[in-house]
């Protein structure tokens, strides 16, 4: 028999010593290879992937001699496992060195070397956090108003989804749940919402709030591997946010179960109201340099919800005359003629910038922190879990560290943001994100709850739509954390994401604007057409995304329950089942883009933004 491979006889190895190949065939299958019926191109592409032995019981494919050592070789290569090793600097051996070396080791590389990068870390993360206030400050004079406008439209709150969706757009607006949750609370203390009316709204606020790690994600988008798990791991909070909001919205509208829960539980016991009751850690360290900087009357935004005054009257930046003095005047915008707009946007720009160059030197700080195999050390102990039969408890631990975490900083926010770079560099996996990420949903109700407790008028309802954010967001990790197979949803979802930002970078953006602005606007929008028309819109819509998610999941786990043509997508047009048309064109604009901004230190005009989508093809089946 002739082959353009020395491949070993199938019918002269039968009976023998198996030497590395798989030879349980039957006799058909040997037949068809004897007679050179077999894909002989398939075994020389096999074998040039490096591959041994063969397997012709399916079409001769070519297994591993060690199913372990395979398994073990796909995790190190999974993008999503993988353990990051930074270059490591060649160091003297210790014996090596002279008494003068020794010396000179001790006070520069362990201690002032040390203690500089110790420094250093501590002022990225504190300027850090400082860009993220300055910018939650700049969306709150660019959007302030218009949230404001949007809950004083007390009329339309009665239904439920368009409360929904103004929860999620004011959030977005003023860049923080803390501040939309606590305007919220002071309008059910003053009865211009009811609490039916509110809890909608704080579901909203629940998933607006994500939007600042998932642009904090697109820092890293010059990477494609870290790109892939920083946006994933931002978009972990989103999935978890939009399943709870799935489950938790109907339920309550059907049966009204967070509002009776809180209500029980407040007739249990008798609060009183405290003025003084405040946490707020972070604030105190941070207000030196963002008071410096810009400061906002943010109970503007709330008198321009509750019909206090109008929006047209009011400016959200704290303004003084030409010869007025005090604390409140000692920002750089005090006296200054620009409009809140204006001010808004060199704020916004600013931020941005500090943040991008933030990140980019606390990734490569760390990087040098974490050089050689110290990086593989800390990643097992962040990522461990307790041994034994205690091992189900490791999660519930990182949720009460994300609770505390974001209770003492008072900004969810400001937490996931911190620890999403460190999922993109690999040092936190996403399954550890989750539920860090599930705390920090926990300890954010925190700033609602003590903002109830400031107001003395109708405090019993105040403190009842703060506990409905509690308890909302408890038992949305009741439904979707416990059971592990639930738990792998959101998990799996925002790997999907992360995948697809690794093949198409812009995909990030059109995410980043479709789930944050455009799917509640329209939803919004349909909502004050009138009841009928959105019921049109939205029960034809939500069947149509059920549907496909069942085909999807059957298409794998049991494809042989689905006609031949709905096995695969193949049968819809390539632009209705893949993003790769769409690719070419955004890659247009994001030169055009690129042109115009590459001097900023996020872009990289030799970026493989550039690389076409059969290049990351290539790149992939080489890693395989």
């Amino acid at each position: 028999m002739t082959t353009d491979m020395d491949y070993p006889d199938p019918e002269s190895q039968m009976g023998k010593e198996n030497k590395g190949y798989e030879v349980d065939i039957d006799e058909k299958t040997i037949h068809e290879y004897c007679n050179g019926t077999t894909d002989v191109a398939k075994l020389k592409e096999q074998e040039a992937m490096g591959t041994q032995g063969y397997d012709v019981s399916k079409d001769v494919e070519i297994p591993m001699e060690e199913d372990s050592e395979t398994q073990e070789q796909a995790e190190e290569e999974d993008p999503w496992n993988i353990v990051p090793l930074f270059r490591k600097k060649k160091v003297t051996p210790w014996n090596e060195l002279t008494s003068g070396g020794k010396v000179k080791r001790i006070l520069w590389d362990w201690i002032i070397v040390s203690l500089f990068k110790l420094i250093a870390l501590l002022g990225l993360l504190y300027t850090f956090v400082c860009s993220l206030q300055v910018m939650s400050s700049a969306f709150q004079l660019l959007g302030g108003k218009a949230a404001g406008d949007a809950l004083s439209q007390n009329e339309i709150l009665n239904n439920p989804v368009c409360g929904l969706m103004i929860g999620v757009l004011v959030t977005v607006l003023v860049q923080s749940s803390s501040t939309s949750t606590s305007i919220i609370v002071s309008m059910v203390g003053a009865k211009v919402l009811t609490v039916p009316q509110a809890i909608p709204m704080v579901m909203g606020a629940n998933i607006g709030t994500s939007v600042t790690n998932t642009i904090v994600a697109l820092t890293q988008a010059k990477d494609r591997d870290e790109f892939r798990r920083a946006f994933g791991g931002a978009t972990v909070h989103d999935m978890f946010n939009w399943l709870a909001v799935l489950i938790l919205l109907p339920l309550e509208v059907v049966a009204g179960y967070l509002e009776w829960l809180s209500r029980s539980l407040l007739s249990l016991f008798h609060v009183e109201p405290n003025e003084n009751v405040d946490v707020d850690f972070l604030d105190a360290i941070t207000k030196p340099v963002t008071q410096r900087i810009v400061q906002i009357d943010k109970g503007a935004i709330t008198d321009i919800a509750l019909n206090q005054t109008s929006s047209e009257d009011v400016s959200l930046l704290k303004r003084c005359a030409a010869n007025e003095t005090g604390s409140h005047c000692n920002h750089l915008f005090a006296y200054s003629d620009l409009s809140d707009a204006a001010v808004g946007t060199i704020l916004l720009l600013g931020s941005l910038l500090t943040l991008c160059i933030c990140l980019i030197l606390l990734v490569k700080l760390l990087q040098w922190m974490l050089s050689g195999s110290l990086s593989g050390i800390i990643r097992k102990a962040i990522n461990a879990d307790f041994p034994g039969p205690f091992s189900f408890l490791t999660g519930y631990l990182a949720i009460l560290v994300g609770a505390v975490v974001t209770f003492l900083v008072q900004s969810s926010s400001v937490f996931t943001s911190a620890i999403t770079p460190l999922v993109g560099m690999g040092l936190i996996t996403i399954d550890r994100m989750y539920p860090l990420t599930l705390g920090s949903n926990i300890g954010t109700t925190g700033t609602s709850i003590l903002a109830a407790f400031s107001q003395v008028d109708n405090f019993d309802l105040s403190l009842q739509i703060a506990l409905c954010h509690l308890f909302f967001n408890i038992t949305g990790i009741i439904i979707w954390y416990p059971i592990p197979f639930l738990r792998k949803v959101p998990i799996h979802i925002a790997k999907g994401l992360g995948n697809n930002t690794a093949k198409y970078r812009w995909f990030a953006i059109f995410y980043l604007l479709f789930a944050f602005f455009l799917l509640p606007g329209v939803v919004f929008g349909l909502t004050l057409a009138g009841t009928v028309v959105f019921l049109s819109v939205a029960v034809p819509s939500f069947v149509l995304f059920a549907v496909i998610v069942l085909i999807n999941i059957l298409q794998v786990k049991a494809p042989r329950a689905l006609p031949k043509v709905l096995r695969d997508w193949t049968f819809l047009p390539k632009p209705l089942r893949s993003l790769q048309p769409y690719d070419e064109p955004m890659k247009r604009i994001g030169t055009c883009c690129s042109n115009c901004c590459h001097s900023c230190p996020c872009c990289d005009k030799t970026s493989s933004d550039t690389e076409s989508q059969d290049s990351y093809d290539v790149e992939m089946a080489t890693k395989k």
